[in-house]
């Protein structure tokens, strides 16, 4: 019987230890992006969704755009930040990065899906525009202060 439970509680846990929260695969993916370039991260960023074989042209052009993002157009990488996540439901997570390079900071977002039992990628993207917008949420803030 004791044996019976013990491989009922290593089966439970190797089940568990299969999978990754969001947050292990956004942390893979930082992890690969510095030590083996954007191109090799994304492909392991998406190798949990099947379906993005469909989109191959649409990764490609993805991939060409984050390695754009090198030491010469943005600098040196130093690391990254969660900005905000916002979960829409227990199945559906939004998850922003402050991605920080020498030169200027990028915003990384994720988008992750659980249909079933395993998170898996459901987008991906990049924009420079930061400052911009915590500069207009200031602006926001300022018109309600003076109301």
């Amino acid at each position: 019987m004791k044996t019976y439970l013990t491989l009922i509680f290593l089966a439970i846990s190797f089940i568990s230890i299969g999978q990754k929260s969001p947050k292990e695969i956004v942390s893979t993916f930082f992890t690969e992006y510095k030590n083996e370039g954007s191109s090799k991260a994304l492909d392991h960023l998406y190798s949990n969704n099947e379906w993005i074989s469909r989109s191959t042209d649409a990764i490609t052009k993805l991939k060409q755009q984050v390695e754009n993002l090198d030491e010469d157009y943005v600098g040196k990488y130093y690391g990254y930040e969660l900005i905000v996540e916002k979960r829409l439901s227990d199945s559906f997570v939004l998850m922003s990065y402050l991605v920080k390079f020498d030169r200027q900071p990028v915003r990384f977002t994720f988008q992750f899906y659980k249909p079933d039992n395993e998170w898996r990628t459901h987008s991906f993207k990049f924009d420079g525009a930061i400052d911009e917008e915590i500069e207009e949420s200031a602006k926001v803030y300022y018109l309600e202060l003076n109301k």
